[in-house]
Protein backbone atom coordinates (compact mmCIF):
# COMPACT_ATOMS: atom_id res chain seq x y z
CA UNK A 1 0.00 0.00 0.00
CA UNK A 2 1.33 3.44 -0.91
CA UNK A 3 0.76 6.54 1.13
CA UNK A 4 0.53 10.13 -0.02
CA UNK A 5 2.37 12.62 2.18
CA UNK A 6 0.89 16.06 2.76
CA UNK A 7 3.21 18.93 3.78
CA UNK A 8 1.53 21.08 6.39
CA UNK A 9 2.29 23.93 8.78
CA UNK A 10 0.45 24.21 12.10
CA UNK A 11 0.56 26.30 15.26
CA UNK A 12 0.22 25.64 18.96
CA UNK A 13 -1.63 28.76 20.07
CA UNK A 14 -1.29 29.16 23.82
CA UNK A 15 -3.62 31.30 25.92
CA UNK A 16 -2.72 33.09 29.16
CA UNK A 17 -3.62 29.93 31.14
CA UNK A 18 -1.18 27.83 29.09
CA UNK A 19 -3.89 25.91 27.22
CA UNK A 20 -3.50 25.12 23.53
CA UNK A 21 -6.20 25.84 20.96
CA UNK A 22 -7.42 22.90 18.89
CA UNK A 23 -9.90 23.02 16.03
CA UNK A 24 -12.23 20.60 14.29
CA UNK A 25 -12.89 21.07 10.62
CA UNK A 26 -16.39 20.77 9.24
CA UNK A 27 -17.42 17.17 8.56
CA UNK A 28 -14.62 15.59 10.63
CA UNK A 29 -14.29 14.06 14.11
CA UNK A 30 -10.67 14.74 15.08
CA UNK A 31 -9.48 17.90 16.79
CA UNK A 32 -6.13 19.18 15.54
CA UNK A 33 -3.94 22.23 15.58
CA UNK A 34 -4.96 25.12 13.32
CA UNK A 35 -3.03 25.27 10.09
CA UNK A 36 -2.99 23.50 6.78
CA UNK A 37 -1.23 22.55 3.60
CA UNK A 38 1.86 24.42 2.46
CA UNK A 39 1.23 25.76 -1.03
CA UNK A 40 3.80 25.67 -3.81
CA UNK A 41 6.37 28.43 -3.29
CA UNK A 42 5.35 29.08 0.33
CA UNK A 43 7.56 28.68 3.36
CA UNK A 44 6.11 26.94 6.39
CA UNK A 45 5.96 30.30 8.20
CA UNK A 46 4.05 31.91 5.33
CA UNK A 47 1.64 28.97 5.21
CA UNK A 48 0.86 29.03 8.93
CA UNK A 49 0.43 32.80 8.82
CA UNK A 50 -2.05 32.48 5.90
CA UNK A 51 -3.91 29.57 7.49
CA UNK A 52 -4.33 31.31 10.86
CA UNK A 53 -5.79 34.33 9.13
CA UNK A 54 -8.17 32.19 7.03
CA UNK A 55 -9.27 29.82 9.80
CA UNK A 56 -9.29 32.09 12.87
CA UNK A 57 -9.09 35.68 11.65
CA UNK A 58 -5.76 35.88 13.46
CA UNK A 59 -3.03 38.16 12.17
CA UNK A 60 0.30 37.21 13.65
CA UNK A 61 3.72 38.73 13.62
CA UNK A 62 5.87 36.03 12.03
CA UNK A 63 8.78 37.04 14.26
CA UNK A 64 6.77 35.75 17.28
CA UNK A 65 6.52 32.24 15.82
CA UNK A 66 8.83 29.78 17.56
CA UNK A 67 9.55 26.44 15.93
CA UNK A 68 8.47 23.44 17.98
CA UNK A 69 9.81 21.01 15.41
CA UNK A 70 9.19 18.90 12.34
CA UNK A 71 6.99 15.83 12.75
CA UNK A 72 5.47 13.02 10.68
CA UNK A 73 2.32 11.03 11.40
CA UNK A 74 -0.63 9.37 9.77
CA UNK A 75 -3.29 11.86 8.70
CA UNK A 76 -6.37 12.16 10.89
CA UNK A 77 -9.01 12.69 8.23
CA UNK A 78 -7.57 11.33 5.02
CA UNK A 79 -7.16 7.55 4.66
CA UNK A 80 -3.87 6.39 3.12
CA UNK A 81 -2.25 9.76 3.82
CA UNK A 82 0.55 10.89 6.10
CA UNK A 83 1.34 14.42 7.18
CA UNK A 84 4.77 15.96 7.39
CA UNK A 85 4.34 18.98 9.64
CA UNK A 86 6.32 22.04 10.61
CA UNK A 87 4.86 22.99 13.98
CA UNK A 88 5.22 26.40 15.58
CA UNK A 89 4.02 27.89 18.81
CA UNK A 90 2.98 31.36 19.79
CA UNK A 91 1.36 32.93 22.83
CA UNK A 92 -1.96 34.51 21.89
CA UNK A 93 -2.56 38.14 22.58
CA UNK A 94 -5.87 38.53 20.74
CA UNK A 95 -9.14 36.60 20.54
CA UNK A 96 -9.83 34.07 17.81
CA UNK A 97 -13.03 33.15 16.01
CA UNK A 98 -13.82 30.05 13.95
CA UNK A 99 -13.97 30.89 10.25
CA UNK A 100 -13.77 29.13 6.88
CA UNK A 101 -13.92 25.32 7.32
CA UNK A 102 -13.51 25.41 11.12
CA UNK A 103 -16.63 24.06 12.84
CA UNK A 104 -15.43 23.96 16.47
CA UNK A 105 -12.78 25.43 18.74
CA UNK A 106 -11.65 23.91 22.03
CA UNK A 107 -9.02 24.83 24.61
CA UNK A 108 -6.96 21.84 25.67
CA UNK A 109 -4.95 21.50 28.86
CA UNK A 110 -1.41 20.75 27.66
CA UNK A 111 -0.67 18.43 30.59
CA UNK A 112 -3.96 16.51 30.42
CA UNK A 113 -3.79 12.77 29.84
CA UNK A 114 -4.69 10.99 26.64
CA UNK A 115 -7.90 12.30 25.10
CA UNK A 116 -10.34 11.02 22.54
CA UNK A 117 -10.86 12.68 19.19
CA UNK A 118 -7.39 14.18 18.84
CA UNK A 119 -5.45 13.86 15.60
CA UNK A 120 -2.58 11.33 15.80
CA UNK A 121 0.04 14.01 15.09
CA UNK A 122 -1.22 16.11 18.00
CA UNK A 123 -1.75 13.27 20.47
CA UNK A 124 1.36 11.23 19.80
CA UNK A 125 4.01 13.77 18.89
CA UNK A 126 3.15 17.44 19.27
CA UNK A 127 1.70 17.42 22.80
CA UNK A 128 4.70 15.51 24.25
CA UNK A 129 7.10 17.90 22.47
CA UNK A 130 5.12 20.93 23.67
CA UNK A 131 5.16 19.67 27.26
CA UNK A 132 8.94 19.29 27.10
CA UNK A 133 9.35 22.75 25.58
CA UNK A 134 7.16 24.40 28.23
CA UNK A 135 9.17 22.75 31.01
CA UNK A 136 12.28 24.49 29.66
CA UNK A 137 10.64 27.93 29.45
Amino acid sequence: MTFTTLRIATACLLDEAGRVLVVRKRGTQAFMLPGGKIELGETAQQAVERELLEELGLQIDRSHLDSLGHFQSRAANEPDHWVEADVFFIRLESPVKAQAEIEALKWLEVHAGRQRHLAPLLQEQVLPALRQRLLKD
